[in-house]
């Protein structure tokens, strides 16, 4: 019986990690994302290719 009950906080523990790094991944992917718009705008204005 107890091991069903361990058995049971292991799995729960397991996709609990399991959410929160994908919940980091998609964090850091729109991060990039951001990141990466920034500096084509940065870019952009130090060329002087303002539109």
């Amino acid at each position: 019986m107890s091991f069903d009950f361990i058995t049971s906080l292991v799995m729960l523990y397991y996709f609990a990690v399991a959410g929160l790094v994908l919940y980091a991944l998609i964090v850091f992917i729109r991060l990039g994302h951001r990141g990466i718009k920034a500096l084509d705008i940065y870019l952009s204005e130090k060329r002087g290719d303002r539109q």
